[in-house]
């Protein structure tokens, strides 16, 4: 209980802490060791990709003050979901807990391109026309609140321990800075990552202009749900380099960096 309550009193701390540092670490690696030459420079997308999460964050904590930290605490204490009735030791109802947690991340990215009126919402996402360590936080703020409703359902149904909701936020948010960085990686080294962990390879194709790339490789965290569902695939059909990143239909590109087009793109026609 005593790690519960020091997660729950810092939480933020922590995630904020591990946020910038692996962004840091990324950008650097961008910096370093670039896989594609960008487009467009940093600062017409930045303004537009960090105008998400400054908007998003404080969103997310005046609609949502308890935090999924707070709701996982709230059901520990009250003996709801799977993992608290069942009694299950904690570290393996945690590790159960992330993994069912990444599943459910993987489902519900899939049906928000499935689903158009959740596509509407999600298009923001893929409307930018190059790929880097930002585009891993640029979402609409209705996809974060929906996402977060069902985060919060989650672990109510699963019992998500309090440790697990915050290792799980932590990897998700450092995998999807990861997974959209614009960093080179040896072939060989990919390939045996990618059996387990989705790379920037990997996740690249999703962002493809191309309707069937996009709409493969939905994984997040973990690779092998692309695999056991059938919507893995393994390259870009014209190749990493002269792949078109975005969405056809938004065009000229710079529509896909102001910030208050994308706000209200969701409720274009």
């Amino acid at each position: 209980m005593a790690a519960d309550n020091y997660i729950l009193e810092n939480e933020a701390v922590i995630r904020l802490s591990l946020f910038a540092g692996v962004f840091l670490l990324i950008a650097l690696w961008e910096l370093l060791a670039p896989k594609r030459a960008l487009h467009y420079s940093k600062f017409q997308r930045w303004s537009t990709n960090w105008g998400f999460v400054v908007f998003n964050t404080l969103l997310v904590r005046l609609l949502f003050p308890i935090a999924a930290v707070g709701v996982a605490a709230y059901a520990q204490e009250h003996s709801i979901g799977l993992f608290n009735i069942t009694a299950i030791y904690t570290p393996i109802a945690a590790f159960s807990a992330i993994i069912l947690l990444d599943l459910i991340i993987y489902w519900q990215h899939r049906f928000f391109h499935l689903v158009p009126v959740l596509w509407r919402v999600h298009q923001v996402h893929h409307a930018d026309v190059d790929y880097d360590v930002s585009l891993g936080s640029r979402f609409h703020p209705l996809e974060i609140g929906l996402s977060m409703l069902i985060k919060f359902a989650a672990i109510l149904v699963l019992g998500v321990p309090v440790v697990a909701v915050v290792i799980f936020e932590v990897l998700l948010n450092a995998l999807a800075m990861f997974n959209h960085g614009n960093i080179r990686l040896p072939a060989r080294l990919d390939g045996w990552i990618r059996r387990l962990i989705v790379t920037p390879d990997m996740h690249r194709v999703h962002h493809s202009t191309i309707s069937k790339e996009f709409n493969s490789n939905f994984g997040f965290q973990l690779s092998v749900w692309d695999r056991w569902f059938g919507s893995y695939q393994a390259q870009p059909s014209k190749g990493h380099q002269d792949m078109d990143i975005g969405l056809p239909y938004v065009q000229p590109p710079q529509k896909g960096m102001q910030w208050l087009s994308m706000l209200v793109m969701p409720f274009k026609r």
